[in-house]
């Protein structure tokens, strides 16, 4: 369906619509062209005098967009939702009316692609940080908003060079922190590298510049080179039966070279040195047999190869990687790969609309994006704000690969660097927020482990255990990183709750009342005294040591009028003392200075926004804390307390070979564990060490002590109820 106008008086928006028309009647039918013509006269009207920054109609931009996606052969609504990308965000035409001219599918998808309105945020980085999670939201429903995206950002990429050089380094370094990285991941190689290349372009146009001069030159002197390896490879191919692979000498693209002379700090001549061919078969079989040619030609370099093909990557990507020592000496890296799998590499997703004949693999192309999908909506569930999805979401992209198995022998795919609490959140977040510790290959490991490819991990959960702030400190997935958030962003607040209730339930009943009796009006009458919206947050404050427990008891049954101000003198304690299971998590803290463990005499602190500190009724630290006024409660141990606590001993041990070992041998054959050795003082004949055990409780921490004591290389023995470093502490 041309336009009848002539070529010399043809307006650049006519030109596009005719160029488009050419492309989908290859394999749209007339009637979806029709509509993809209803969709282009709206937008055309829509954007009636607007113009872009290069001059020309702004129409003809989501034509440029949904030129890109008719090479991907989208489907007709993909095309029709490119057209009208920008008319929600920037003209009068609502989503509403879309969907009542062009059906609901479109609407979602132009709605989906459509930035937010007026944000009210505080910079432009939560702006876009609120845009890409909506924008991910709408990805869930359908993977053609995304695609709409990157071609939306592809043109902009294209026609960056009229804006302000400010604008384009900070739209530059948004492609390269976040679309590139969202193409590759969803396996689209070829919109990648040139999201990158011109992303660099912008970025750091010198060094650019320079770098492509080189490659130009450079290139003149590898023709040869690269000439006589490719024909020697396609001649022991054919000697072999495979000479219809097809051998192709491919060259790094700028980006990709520029990141390889940043992360192993070589100059261009080193890193431009490596010769990279690709050889692509007819099926998986035709890939080893490639393989072996290649090995038996050239001697493979120890330690790169890798088999995508047995285990794609996270995006579908499926190839032999191998890196060979070449002729005079130099590297060849080698990728040998089916047809089926070269498109699925090229295109990703995309390959799902190129390539109709592929539908294996471009299924498990499209199952791979969703799953990724699934994984980022339970992320943006648990982040807090769209800063923190960003930075999750950050994390996600950037990750290289590693390969260990559960075991029951299922693959777990993980971020290089990856830690065993990692591989626990990957099972289910649940065993995430259980997890005390691990088998990798049978033997006992600690949660900071760094898992290696091949290994066989066993998580070991405990029902009383719990997300662990530090854990923060060495998680690298996204999913962790959010799931550990959000369980210490909740629970902290739910456990303050319980601990405010059980706290008020005391003091209510040391007063002759019950706090199921309260009448739900006192309860009321009391917030809006205390300008407080809700129970909730008055029992939060009580369990977090901001508000005390006594004064909101006496002032919810009016039992004095002195109680309403709580500035009030603290009164005496009641004799009833808070029981404490050692399993409250955060609102109850074991005091680091003199470490109470199940069994102690302890005595409680309040810590305004921290809850209760928990310290034994001999530390060093509780007389200046009673000097200090510093309000206090009754606290005694439950009897049935479960988990492991801390607990310091002092050793002065014989100074011999193996002494520790046989130290540790008898800790762990009693049951403890050892979390930290100090060493503090040695010399030939003496060592005094200081170490942290974990126990169950006082008795369990005499029997080990007792055991020890029997070391002929135990010289003194004695447990540590205060700080080694002469400081007063108080959590």
């Amino acid at each position: 369906m041309q336009l009848a106008v002539r070529e010399e008086i043809e307006l650049p928006q006519e030109k596009l619509i005719r160029r488009l028309s050419t492309v989908l009647s290859d394999y749209l039918d007339a009637d979806q062209i029709a509509d993809v013509h209803r969709a282009y006269e709206l937008a055309s009207a829509a954007h009636e005098g607007q113009l872009r920054l290069t001059g020309e109609p702004y129409i003809c931009h989501p034509l440029s967009v949904a030129l890109i996606l008719a090479g991907m052969r989208m489907d007709v609504h993909g095309i029709m939702a490119a057209i009208m990308h920008d008319v929600i965000e920037d003209t009068l035409i609502s989503k509403e009316e879309l969907a009542d001219k062009f059906g609901e599918e479109v609407a979602e998808l132009v709605d989906g692609v459509t930035k937010l309105g007026r944000i009210d945020s505080k910079s432009r980085a939560e702006a876009q940080a609120q845009n890409v999670r909506k924008m991910f939201l709408a990805m869930v429903k359908d993977l053609r908003v995304i695609m709409v995206k990157l071609a939306d950002r592809l043109h902009n990429m294209q026609t960056l060079d009229t804006m302000a050089s400010h604008k384009r380094r900070r739209i530059a370094a948004e492609t390269l922190d976040i679309y590139a990285p969202i193409a590759n991941r969803l396996g689209m190689h070829e919109l990648r590298l040139e999201l990158e290349d011109l992303g660099f372009s912008a970025m750091y146009p010198l060094r650019a510049r320079v770098l492509d001069r080189s490659v130009r030159k450079a290139r003149g002197n590898r023709k040869e080179i690269v000439s006589g390896i490719e024909t020697t490879i396609k001649k022991r191919l054919a000697d072999s039966g495979l000479a219809h692979c097809e051998v192709i000498g491919r060259e790094k693209h700028l980006y990709s070279l520029y990141q390889k002379m940043l992360r192993k700090r070589r100059p261009f001549a080193e890193v431009f040195d490596v010769y990279a061919f690709r050889i692509v078969g007819e099926d998986i079989d035709d890939c080893y047999r490639a393989l072996g040619i290649a090995h038996n030609l050239y001697k493979p370099i120890p330690g790169r190869f890798k088999d995508y093909i047995a285990v794609p990557k996270a995006n579908g990507y499926q190839s032999l990687h191998t890196v060979l020592a070449g002729p005079y000496g130099q590297p060849l890296e080698i990728q040998i790969r089916t047809r089926a799998m070269h498109h699925l590499a090229e295109a990703g997703i995309a390959a799902h609309w190129l390539y109709k004949t592929d539908q294996e693999h471009s299924i498990y192309s499209q199952a791979r994006a969703h799953e990724w999908l699934q994984d980022l909506l339970e992320i943006q569930k648990s982040a807090g704000d769209s800063m923190e999805f960003l930075d999750n979401l950050k994390i996600d992209l950037f990750q290289r690969e590693v390969y260990v198995f559960t075991p029951r022998g299922q693959i777990i795919k993980l971020p290089r660097s990856a830690t065993v609490v990692d591989f626990a959140y990957a099972v289910h977040t649940q065993v995430g927020n259980n997890c005390v510790s691990a088998r990798i290959d049978r033997q006992l490991a600690p949660l900071q482990t760094v898992l290696q490819n091949g290994q066989t991990v066993e998580i070991i959960t405990a029902p009383w255990a719990r997300p662990n702030p530090l854990w923060l400190s060495f998680v690298v997935t996204a999913k962790a990183r959010a799931a550990i958030r959000n369980h210490l962003r909740n629970f902290k607040t739910q456990e303050g709750i319980a601990l405010g209730q059980r706290l008020l339930e005391k003091e209510l009943d040391s007063i002759g009342h019950r706090y199921e009796d309260i009448p739900e009006q006192q309860f009321d009458h009391l917030l809006k005294r205390l300008d407080i919206a809700t129970r909730e947050a008055m029992l939060e404050d009580i369990g977090f040591g901001n508000r005390l427990p006594m004064l909101i008891a006496r002032q919810l049954v009016d039992v004095s009028s002195a109680a309403g101000s709580e500035t009030a003198v603290m009164p005496a304690p009641t004799l009833a003392p808070l029981i404490i299971k050692g399993t409250e998590g955060m609102v109850v803290n074991l005091a680091k200075c003199c470490r109470p463990i199940p069994g102690d005499p302890i005595i409680g602190f309040f810590n305004p926004g921290k809850g209760i500190v928990i310290h034994l009724t001999e530390c060093n630290n509780v007389e200046e804390l009673r000097k200090r006024q510093v309000n206090w409660i009754d606290v005694q141990w439950d009897k049935h307390a479960k988990g492991e606590f801390p607990a310091l001993i002092r050793l002065e041990l014989m100074n011999q070979v193996g002494t520790l070992a046989k130290v540790a041998s008898t800790i762990s054959r009693m049951g403890g564990n050892i979390e930290n050795v100090q060493i503090v003082n040695q010399d030939s004949q003496l060592s005094v060490d200081y170490i942290t055990l974990m126990v169950r409780d006082r008795n369990h921490l005499a029997n080990v002590m007792r055991e020890l004591r029997k070391l002929s290389i135990v010289l003194k023995i004695s447990r540590v109820k205060s700080e080694l470093r002469k400081k007063s502490q108080h959590d």
